[in-house]
C-alpha cells in the first residue's frame, strides 16, 4: 500500500495507468488476478487516506497539488536556491517505503544527489556565516577591506573556533567526508573550515589524502574548488599586530563589543569615551584583537608619551607614518588621548585625510571633536555584569572564599560599577576578610593595585588625579560645587546653586567627570568623594533652592497635577534629604515634605523624621516655625498644639490619628473639632480633606453609621479637584465600610478603583503597590461568590508576592488562597496553605495571625486555633478585626453563646443587621434553636459585654 502511494506521488496530479502500476508494484511476477489485486490495494489505501486517490478510466491519480508532495517541493526549493527549507523536508533515505522496487531506484538516486548538492550549498553558507558571525567587513575603498573576525561568545571564544559553532561544522563535514570519500565539494569545505579555525596543517594533510585517492580511484586531479581551498590554506593569514596578549578574562562587555564592532563597520574614527577606570583601553584592545586586518593592527600608547607623533613613529618604526601607511588599510588604536587631546585630534585628522584605507579606534576621557568622529560611551558595568567581574576576580584572589551574590551586588553598587574599582577591591580580599573590605568601601580612593600597574591606575585616587590635573581652575571649582547635589540635578538647579555656566558644564561632561541622563546632570559617587570639599555657603544655597522647590510643589499636590509633581519630588529625593540634613532652617524644609510622605504612605519615615527633627531643634519652636514644630510633636506622639489644631495645612488635618495620639475618645474629639472648623473652608480640597478625616475616624473608632455620609462627598470633592490620593483614600475607606456591613459586592466595586489609583500613586518607598489591593479584591470577590475572579486576582497577587520575596505579603496571599480553597470545596488544600503560612518565620500583624487561625478552625480541629485567635484579639484596638474573629468563633459554639458573640460583633462593627450571607445564615440557625425572643436576648447580652473575647474563651477552655 505504501509503495502504491509512493508510485502515485512520483507523478502527482497525473494519471498512472493500471498496467504501469501492476508492472511497478509486482515487477517479478504479477498476482493471479492483478486487476483485482490492484483494486483491493487502492481500496485499502483510500481507507487509510480518504480523498487522496482518484479513479480514472485508464488508471489512478494522486489527487493533490504537486506542492504538497515533499519530493516535488524538495526539488523545486533546491533549484530555487532555498536549500535550508529544502533540507528541512528530508526525513531519511528517499522513497524508503519502496526500497528494492525498480521504479524507485532512479528517482531515489536523483533525490539523494540533489540532497548532497543542497547539503554542500548549505554548509558553505553556514561556514561563510561562521567566519563573519558577529563581525563586520569594513570597506575602506574598492581595493581594500578590513574583515572583522567572529564576535566573542559568552564563554569568551570566537564563533568559528573549536569552542564555538565552527566546531559543529567541522564535525558534520568530517562525517560527510567519511561517508563520501571521493566527493570533492565536502573535502573543499572541510579544508576551509579547518583553515578558518587555524588548523592549516590538518587542512593541507586532508588535501594530500583526497588528491591521492582521486588519482588512485578515478585517475583524475583535484578540481578547481579543491585547488582554491588548498591555496587558502597555504596563505599566511596571521595579521600584523603589536597588541598585548590577554592576561585575565574579559568580563561584562559583550554588548559593548557588538556595538563597537558594528560602529567600526561604518565609521573611520570611533572614540571610546568614559570616566577613568571604566575599561576603555581593555575594551579597545579586545575589540581590535577580534578583528582580522591583513594590513595590521597597531596600538599606540599615549599615556607616557612625549607627543602623539613621536609615539606613532616609534610604534610604526618610521619617520613618515603617512607615507608608510598610504595604500594600506590598517587599524590604529590611539590609547589615552585626553592629556594630549589637541595633538591627538590634529594627528588623527591628518592620518584619516591622507590614508584612505585607515581606521582609527581612540580611547579618551573626552572626544577628539573632529569631523567623522563616532563616539562610543563606555559606562560603568550594570549590576549583573559587575557582580560577575567581582566574583571572578575575588575567586582569583581567594579561591576558598564564597561571596554571596547580594553582598557582591552591594559592593559593586558602592563602587559605582567601575571595573577598575571592582578589580582593586577584589584584589584586597587576598589580605583581609570580606567584612573588613565592606567597611573600607568609604575609603575606596585608596585601594591599591598590583606592583606592575601603571602609576595612573595604581589607585582610584590616581585615576581621578589624571582627569583633575587636566581641568582649569573654573572647571575644578564647578566640579567641587556639584558635589553638594545628591542623585543628580537639573541645569536650573546647578545654575541657581553653583552659578556654573553651560559651557563649563558641557566641558565636564565631555571630560567624563559628569554625565547627562535625561534632563539631569549626574556624577559617580567615586568622583563625588574625590572632589568633595567643605562648602557651607553652597550647602545653604542648595538647601534654600530645594526648600523652595518643595514649597512650590506643595499646592500642586492637591490638584490634577499631583502625579507630575510627585515625580519631580521623587527625582529630587536625594537632594531634598540632603537639604533637610544641612539646612540652617530644617523646620521650613520638613513642612512641605510631610504631605508627599503621607501621600506615598511612608508613615514609618514620617515618625522617624519627626522625632529626629525634635532632637535637633529642641522643645521650643523657633519664631515662625510653630506649625511645623507642632506637627512634628504630634507625629512623634505628643498632644497637638493650638498651632496644629487651628491650621488648615494638609499634614495637620488628622496627624494625631496617624500617630495614634491619646485615647480613641481624644482622637475623635480632636478630629471633630478641627473638621468642624474646616467644613466651611473656602477651598474645596480642604473641605473634602476635613470630611475624609472625620469619616475615617468615625469608622475606625466605632461611629460607623455616619462614615459613609462623610466619605462620599469627600470623594466627590477630590474628584472635582483631580486629587488621586484623596479619591484613593475615600474609596478605600468606603470599601471597608461596605465590607464591614457584609455587602461584599459593593466592597469589590469600591476596591477595584483604588487599586488603579494606588498603582498610579506608587513611587519611591511606597507600600501602595498593587499586591495589597489584589489580595483584598481577591478575598472580597470570593466572599461575594465570584470564585473565578477571586482566583485570577489572587494568582496575580501570588506572582507579585513571590517576585518581591516579601514573606509577610506571601503569608497574606496564602491566607487568602486558603480561604478561597475552603469556599470552593478543597479543605485539605486550605489546611495545607494555612499551616505553611503560620510556619513562616516572619512578623505579621496580630489581626492576620488571628484570621489565619479562625480559617484553620474551619478546616480542622477548631479548639486550639480558636483559642489562639481570641488571645491575639484580647488587646487589639481594631474593632472590625475583633468582630471578624468573634463571628468566626461563633460558628463553633452552642446557639446561645453563638448569638451572644454575634451581638458583640455587631456592636463592634457599629451596624444594625449584617448583609453578610454567612453571618445571616448563622443567625438564622440561632433563631431556630432559641426562638426570636431568646435570640434577641442573647444578642443584647453580647452587645453589652465589655470583653467578649474573654467570655468566648470559656467554652473553649472546658474539656
Amino acid at each position: 500500500m505504501r509503495a502504491l502511494l509512493v508510485r502515485l506521488a512520483l507523478d502527482p496530479g497525473r494519471v498512472v495507468t493500471t498496467d504501469r502500476l501492476i508492472d511497478d508494484l509486482w515487477p517479478g511476477e504479477a498476482p493471479a488476478h492483478p486487476m483485482a489485486a490492484l483494486q483491493s490495494l487502492v481500496s485499502r489505501a483510500r481507507r487509510e487516506a480518504p480523498g487522496v486517490i482518484s479513479s480514472h478510466p485508464a488508471g489512478y491519480v494522486l489527487d493533490v497539488p504537486p506542492g504538497e508532495v515533499d519530493a516535488w517541493a524538495f526539488e523545486r526549493l533546491v533549484r530555487a536556491g532555498d536549500v535550508h527549507r529544502a533540507l528541512a523536508l528530508w526525513r531519511g533515505p528517499a522513497l524508503a517505503d519502496a526500497a528494492g522496487l525498480p521504479f524507485a531506484t532512479a528517482p531515489a538516486a536523483r533525490l539523494e544527489e540533489l540532497r548532497l548538492t543542497a547539503l554542500a550549498t548549505r554548509i558553505a553558507a553556514d561556514l561563510s556565516t561562521t567566519i563573519t558571525a558577529g563581525s563586520t567587513t569594513i570597506t575602506a575603498d574598492p581595493s581594500t577591506t578590513i574583515t572583522a573576525e567572529p564576535a566573542l561568545t559568552s564563554t569568551g571564544t570566537a564563533a568559528g573556533d573549536p569552542a564555538a559553532g565552527g566546531s559543529g561544522l567541522v564535525a558534520e563535514l568530517e562525517g560527510l567526508v567519511a561517508a563520501h570519500p571521493l566527493r570533492e565539494p565536502f573535502h573543499a569545505l572541510l579544508m576551509r573550515a579547518l583553515t578558518t579555525q587555524g588548523r592549516r596543517a590538518e587542512a593541507l594533510a586532508l588535501f594530500e589524502r583526497i588528491k591521492a585517492a582521486l588519482a588512485d580511484e578515478l585517475g583524475v586531479d583535484p578540481g578547481p574548488e579543491l585547488r582554491e581551498a588548498h591555496l587558502e590554506a597555504l596563505r599566511d593569514a596571521e595579521p600584523k599586530s603589536n597588541l598585548p596578549a590577554r592576561l585575565t578574562s574579559f568580563v561584562g562587555r559583550s554588548e559593548d563589543m557588538a556595538r563597537l564592532k558594528s560602529r567600526l563597520g561604518g565609521a573611520r574614527l570611533v572614540t571610546l569615551v568614559g570616566p577613568g577606570g571604566a575599561g576603555k583601553t581593555r575594551l579597545a584592545v579586545e575589540a581590535a584583537a577580534s578583528l582580522h586586518v591583513p594590513d595590521g593592527v597597531w596600538l599606540v600608547e599615549l599615556a607616557a608619551a612625549a607627543g602623539v607623533r613621536a609615539a606613532l613613529e616609534g610604534t610604526l618604526k618610521t619617520t613618515d607614518p603617512v607615507r608608510a601607511l598610504r595604500g594600506t588599510a590598517p587599524l590604529i588604536v590611539l590609547d589615552n588621548c585626553e592629556h594630549v587631546i589637541e595633538e591627538a585630534a590634529t594627528t588623527a585628522r591628518t592620518l584619516l585625510s591622507e590614508v584612505a584605507g585607515l581606521r582609527i579606534l581612540a580611547t579618551s576621557r573626552e572626544p577628539l571633536d573632529i569631523p567623522g568622529e563616532t563616539l562610543h560611551h563606555v559606562l560603568p558595568l550594570p549590576e549583573e555584569k559587575a557582580v560577575e567581574l567581582f566574583a571572578e576576580r575575588a575567586a582569583a584572589a581567594r579561591p576558598d572564599l564564597r561571596v554571596e551574590p547580594e553582598e557582591a551586588a552591594r559592593i559593586c553598587r558602592e563602587l559605582d560599577g567601575i571595573p577598575l574599582a571592582i578589580e582593586l577591591a577584589a584584589a584586597r580580599l587576598r589580605t583581609m576578610p570580606l567584612s573588613v573590605l565592606v567597611r573600607q568601601l568609604g575609603d575606596r580612593l585608596a585601594f591599591r593595585g598590583g606592583r606592575t600597574s601603571e602609576p595612573r591606575h595604581r589607585t582610584m585616587r590616581a585615576v581621578i588625579d589624571w582627569s583633575w590635573n587636566l581641568l582649569s581652575d573654573r572647571e575644578r571649582e564647578l566640579l567641587r560645587g556639584l558635589t553638594v547635589f545628591s542623585g543628580g540635578a537639573t541645569y536650573e538647579a546647578i545654575s541657581r546653586v553653583c552659578g556654573g555656566d553651560l559651557d563649563l558644564l558641557s566641558s565636564l561632561v565631555d571630560k567624563s567627570l559628569i554625565a547627562v541622563s535625561g534632563e539631569r546632570y549626574t556624577m559617580l559617587e567615586t568622583i563625588r568623594q574625590y572632589a568633595a570639599a567643605d562648602l557651607p555657603e553652597l550647602r545653604q544655597a542648595h538647601a534654600r533652592y530645594y526648600t523652595e522647590l518643595a514649597e512650590a510643589a506643595d499646592p500642586h499636590l492637591r490638584t490634577g497635577e499631583q502625579l507630575k509633581w510627585l515625580a519631580v519630588l521623587d527625582a529630587e529625593q536625594g537632594n531634598l534629604d540632603a537639604a533637610l540634613r544641612h539646612s540652617d532652617d530644617p523646620l521650613r524644609v520638613i513642612l512641605p515634605r510631610l504631605w508627599p510622605w503621607i501621600i506615598r504612605g511612608r508613615h514609618r519615615e514620617i515618625g522617624e523624621q519627626a522625632a529626629a527633627m525634635l532632637r535637633r531643634v529642641g522643645d521650643t519652636p523657633p519664631p515662625g516655625r510653630e506649625l511645623a514644630h507642632g506637627i512634628c510633636r504630634v507625629l512623634a506622639g505628643f498632644a497637638p498644639t493650638e498651632a496644629v489644631l487651628e491650621s488648615d495645612h494638609p499634614a495637620a488635618l488628622n496627624s494625631w490619628a496617624l500617630a495614634g495620639v491619646g485615647t480613641p475618645a481624644d482622637v475623635v474629639s480632636l478630629t471633630e473639632r478641627q473638621s468642624g472648623r474646616l467644613r466651611d473652608h473656602p477651598d474645596l480640597w480642604t473641605r473634602s480633606a476635613a470630611l475624609l478625616a472625620m469619616g475615617i475616624v468615625r469608622f475606625e473608632y466605632g461611629a460607623v453609621a455616619g462614615a459613609e455620609d462623610l466619605l462620599e462627598p469627600a470623594v466627590d470633592g477630590f474628584r472635582a479637584v483631580g486629587d488621586r490620593w484623596g479619591q484613593w483614600a475615600g474609596l478605600f475607606w468606603l470599601s471597608l465600610v461596605a465590607e464591614n456591613r457584609g455587602d461584599f459586592a459593593a466592597a469589590v466595586a469600591l476596591a477595584e478603583e483604588p487599586e488603579r489609583l494606588a498603582t498610579e500613586l506608587s513611587g519611591l518607598g511606597t507600600p501602595l503597590g498593587p499586591m495589597t489591593f489584589l489580595i483584598r479584591v481577591g478575598q472580597l470577590k470570593g466572599r461575594a461568590g465570584d470564585h473565578a475572579g477571586a482566583a485570577r486576582a489572587l494568582e496575580r497577587a501570588w506572582e507579585s508576592a513571590v517576585r518581591s520575596e516579601d514573606q509577610a505579603i506571601i503569608a497574606r496571599v496564602m491566607h487568602a488562597r486558603a480561604e478561597l480553597a475552603r469556599r470552593t470545596g478543597h479543605p485539605d488544600e486550605a489546611a495545607r496553605l494555612l499551616e505553611a503560612a503560620l510556619a513562616l518565620d516572619v512578623e505579621v500583624s496580630a489581626q492576620l495571625r488571628a484570621y489565619m487561625n479562625v480559617e484553620l478552625a474551619r478546616v480542622g480541629e477548631p479548639r486550639e486555633p480558636l483559642r489562639r485567635a481570641l488571645e491575639l484579639m484580647a488587646t487589639c484596638s481594631d474593632r472590625t478585626a475583633r468582630a471578624t474573629v468573634l463571628e468566626g468563633v461563633a460558628e463553633h459554639l452552642e446557639p446561645e453563646a453563638a448569638a451572644e458573640l454575634l451581638g458583640a460583633a455587631r456592636e463592634l462593627r457599629g451596624i444594625g443587621e449584617s448583609a453578610d450571607p454567612h453571618v445571616n445564615e448563622l443567625a438564622a440557625k440561632c433563631r431556630a434553636a432559641l426562638g426570636e425572643h431568646g435570640y434577641r436576648s442573647a444578642s443584647a447580652r453580647g452587645s453589652a459585654m465589655p470583653n467578649p473575647e474573654r467570655y468566648a474563651l470559656r467554652p473553649l477552655s472546658s474539656p
